[in-house]
C-alpha cells in the first residue's frame, strides 16, 4: 500500500494499471538499458542512465544535450517487484542536497490486467508541490508511466504467459559472478531462497552436465535437477528445471551475466512448462528468485 497523503500538503499521487506483469514493469524501473527507454519528459531521450536498486544506491540520469543530471539522487527503499523509493534529498554517498525537491513512492502490485502501479510524490514544501503540478506533474508523469506499460508490455517473450524474468545488479565483476555460479563447492553454498539450504546428490558443472539437488528448509524437502544446455563464460549459462517427486520439467531458465559500471547486471529468464507465470508468481516464485540472486551477490562479493 502506498502512504496515506501527508497533511501538510507536499504530496500528488495516481494509481494507474499497466497491461504488463510486476516481473516486467519492476525490470523497467531497475535496469538501465530499460529505464532509458522511457524515464524521460517529453521527447528528450536520456544520455546516461544509473540506477542500483538498493537502500543508498545511486539513482542519477542526464537528459541529451544537458550538462547537468536531469536527476541525480539514491535509493532509499527497494523490494523486488513490490516498492521502490528514491529521492533527490540525498546525492550518492549520502551527500545532502542544497534544494531537494521530490521523493517518489512507487508500489507495484497484481491486477487482473497485469500490474497496479501507484505513485506517491511528496515535495520538500508545500509550495514546491504547487509548483511541481503547476508545470504538468501530472500530464508529464502521465506521459512517462504510458511509456513505462509500453516498455514493458514490449518485453513480452513469445510466450507471455509462461514468462518471467528477474534482474538485479550484482556488485562484483562478471568473471566473481560467473565463478560463484559455475564452481560445485560455491554454487550450493549460495542456491535457494532465504530460510532453505541444498543438499547436493552429485553435480557437474558444465555444458551437458547436470546439478541434482534436495532443498530443504522450513520442514520442507524438494528434489530438483538442474541439466546444462549451454555454458559461455561469463555471459550466459542455461539449463532444463526438473523437480517436486515426480521430478518431472518445469521450466526452461536462462542465465544472463553483463558488465555494468563495476558491477554486473544478472538477468534470468524462466520459461514455464506445466504452469503459468501468475501463477508462480501467486506461490511467490518472484520474491524468492530475487532472495536467491541476492544470496549470489553475498556469495560473488566474498571472492
Amino acid at each position: 500500500m502506498i502512504p496515506a497523503p501527508d497533511p501538510s500538503g507536499t504530496d500528488l499521487a495516481f494509481t494507474r494499471t499497466l497491461a504488463a506483469p510486476r516481473d516486467l514493469v519492476w525490470a523497467c524501473w531497475t535496469d538501465p538499458r530499460l529505464l532509458a527507454k522511457w524515464f524521460y519528459p517529453g521527447t528528450t531521450a536520456i544520455a546516461e542512465m544509473e540506477i542500483d536498486a538498493r537502500p543508498g544506491g545511486v539513482f542519477r540520469s542526464r537528459l541529451e544535450g544537458e550538462a547537468e543530471p536531469h536527476m541525480n539522487g539514491v535509493v532509499l527503499e527497494a523490494e523486488p517487484a513490490r516498492r521502490l523509493v528514491w529521492t533527490d534529498a540525498f546525492r550518492p554517498g549520502w551527500i545532502m542536497a542544497p534544494d531537494p525537491f521530490v521523493t517518489a513512492i512507487l508500489t507495484f502490485g497484481d491486477a487482473p490486467e497485469g500490474t497496479r502501479y501507484d505513485v506517491l510524490v511528496r515535495h520538500a514544501s508545500p509550495e514546491k508541490r504547487a509548483d511541481h503540478e503547476a508545470r504538468g506533474f501530472f500530464a508529464g508523469w502521465g506521459s512517462a508511466t504510458d511509456k513505462l506499460g509500453e516498455t514493458a508490455a514490449a518485453e513480452r517473450g513469445p510466450a507471455p504467459d509462461r514468462e518471467g524474468r528477474i534482474t538485479r545488479r550484482i556488485a562484483a565483476p562478471p568473471a566473481l559472478v560467473w565463478k560463484a555460479w559455475t564452481d560445485p563447492d560455491l554454487l550450493p553454498k549460495w542456491w535457494g531462497p532465504d530460510g532453505f539450504s541444498c543438499e547436493t546428490e552429485s553435480i557437474d558443472l558444465r555444458e551437458g552436465g547436470h546439478w541434482a539437488f534436495t532443498m530443504t528448509g522450513f520442514g520442507q524437502r524438494f528434489p530438483n535437477r538442474h541439466d546444462f544446455t549451454a555454458m559461455e563464460p561469463e555471459r550466459r549459462l542455461a539449463y532444463r528445471l526438473s523437480g517436486f517427486d515426480d521430478m518431472r520439467h518445469h521450466a526452461d531458465v536462462e542465465v544472463t551475466f553483463a558488465p555494468e559500471g563495476e558491477g554486473t547486471r544478472v538477468e534470468m529468464r524462466m520459461t514455464f512448462v506445466d504452469t503459468t507465470m501468475a501463477e508462480a508468481m501467486s506461490y511467490g516464485a518472484l520474491e524468492k528468485g530475487y532472495e536467491t540472486l541476492a544470496s549470489l551477490e553475498a556469495m560473488a562479493r566474498t571472492l
